[in-house]
């Protein structure tokens, strides 16, 4: 059939931009404004593919993350966490194509899934925890809703942002140490190298391979350098169990073997495992100081990334607007709740959305293509599952090496600045929290603020948020002054 000659038409997208946009494309061509955009199908495929090989290191992941104890011994299955953050990357990743319209793919916040390894689960349940990524994804809907996402963005200092991903760069570049064995507890002092000061056995000698691999691939502007890493970690860590050079017994996470075919069903078996109550023995503030550090481990690089990515994409202007943000904003926040009911932790946008844009994308169409890849490996989880422990923790130190160049952007010869951030920065790993990092930077701005003569210039939002974290850390004290137990 020949392509009718009409006159142009504009969407309502196509007008507000002031561009008109010839009738008579495909469906496909007008649903996701492809060529008012500039961008071709085979682009967003290719975009789309490019995208999910950048970010795949996610299934490997997130399931090492989530591997420990909740209070009351309980683990999740490698099996069925591979499968959840396959399923979550998968409906957000899809929802953001098809609603939002964007090149931007999401899948599970390795700073959530830090904040609930480390400070929740110990507290309470995975299926309680779960429940909790449910209720911030939900508080997150309703910020950007009520437009008071954007509010709060603006009402926190730059560098202060700056400082809370720097921190939680250093907090999952510590889980990866940890998990590789590169970093263990020590007797005489609070950490060792390797468990007696020394590395021992070939599994963190393939970590700290992969990790410098990784280094130099990414040294030299190699696309897809995390997923190289660790399928060449992964390759060398197969050969030397076949042969028997490394004692199965060595491996954390279990030899690097396949157990049956290459394709399997699903292992749904936490999905939907999601409780809401039950914290009487944790305390009311406690769960309050839980959901408000999930909404902070899960909400500013949102936005950040989503303008980046967007601006990279030519699709916002000099003033960050960009068509469907506000639905981009709220799917992401969706992200929360889709990954608690999955079982994986909260969804977020990836920065690695980038390298789809550098390939050409610039339409939801890309997105679209990377969820199905995302939900074809549901299919794969055996495949997944060989992947050593050793080898991906090596992804999680390459991961916050990335963050921790936020230092760029930070004034360090202003102490006001240079202050809050440096706790921030350090409370974090040292401590284990996230929340306790963002409270210290955040009372220490106050306080050096006020010092300074500065004190209108911190803000009745960031006013609150020094007495809320006050009250964070004096719970203890307070309690016992006010006899509670």
């Amino acid at each position: 059939m020949t392509q009718q000659s009409v006159e142009p038409r504009t969407t309502a997208e196509d007008a507000g931009a002031g561009t008109r946009v010839p009738a008579g494309r495909s469906w496909l061509d007008r649903y996701f404004h492809i060529t008012h955009r500039g961008s071709t199908v085979a682009r967003e495929v290719r975009g789309g593919v490019t995208t999910f090989m950048a970010m795949a290191y996610i299934l490997l992941l997130n399931p090492l993350i989530l591997s420990g104890e909740d209070a009351a011994g309980n683990t999740l299955g490698r099996t069925a966490l591979i499968t959840a953050t396959a399923l979550a990357a998968a409906v957000s990743t899809l929802l953001m194509g098809f609603f939002g319209k964007v090149p931007l793919a999401l899948a599970a916040g390795l700073s959530v899934s830090g904040v609930l390894a480390s400070q929740v689960a110990p507290e309470m349940t995975w299926p309680q925890a779960m429940g909790m990524c449910v209720m911030y994804g939900v508080v997150i809907m309703l910020l950007v809703v009520t437009g008071l996402r954007e509010m709060i963005m603006n009402a926190i200092p730059l560098a202060l942002k700056h400082a809370i991903t720097m921190g939680i760069g250093l907090f999952v570049a510590l889980i990866g140490f940890y998990k590789a064995g590169f970093v263990h507890r020590g007797e005489a002092t609070p950490v060792t190298l390797g468990p007696a000061g020394e590395l021992a056995g070939w599994p963190v000698l393939l970590f700290a391979l992969t990790l410098l691999a990784i280094f130099m691939l990414q040294a030299r502007g190699v696309p897809g350098a995390i997923l190289i890493g660790i399928v060449g970690g992964t390759v060398l860590a197969v050969v030397l169990n076949a042969f028997g050079v490394i004692d199965p017994k060595q491996w954390a996470s279990g030899a690097p073997e396949l157990h049956g075919g290459a394709v399997s069903m699903p292992d749904f078996s936490v999905f939907g495992d999601v409780e809401f109550g039950g914290w009487a023995e944790v305390g009311a503030m406690t769960v309050g100081m839980i959901v408000f550090t999930l909404v902070l481990a899960g909400f500013f690089d949102a936005m950040a990334t989503i303008i980046g990515v967007g601006t990279e994409a030519g699709l916002a202007d000099d003033r960050g607007r960009m068509p469907g943000l506000s639905r981009a904003l709220f799917i992401d926040g969706a992200g929360g709740a889709i990954g608690g009911v999955s079982g994986a932790s909260g969804q977020t946008v990836f920065v690695e959305s980038a390298t789809g844009v550098g390939e050409g994308a610039r339409t939801g169409l890309s997105s679209v293509v990377t969820g199905l890849f995302f939900a074809a490996c549901l299919f794969f989880t055996p495949l997944t599952a060989i992947v050593p422990g050793e080898v991906a923790a090596a992804a999680l130190v390459v991961i916050g090496a990335m963050m921790m160049m936020n230092a760029r952007h930070v004034d360090w010869a202003d102490r006001a600045t240079a202050i809050p951030v440096f706790l921030t920065v350090v409370i974090m790993p040292f401590t284990y929290s996230i929340t306790a990092g963002v409270a210290a930077g955040v009372i220490s701005y106050a306080a050096v603020r006020t010092a300074q003569g500065r004190a209108r210039e911190i803000g009745a939002f960031m006013w609150g948020l020094t007495l809320v974290f006050l009250v964070y850390f004096g719970l203890a004290p307070i309690e016992s002054w006010l006899g509670v137990h």
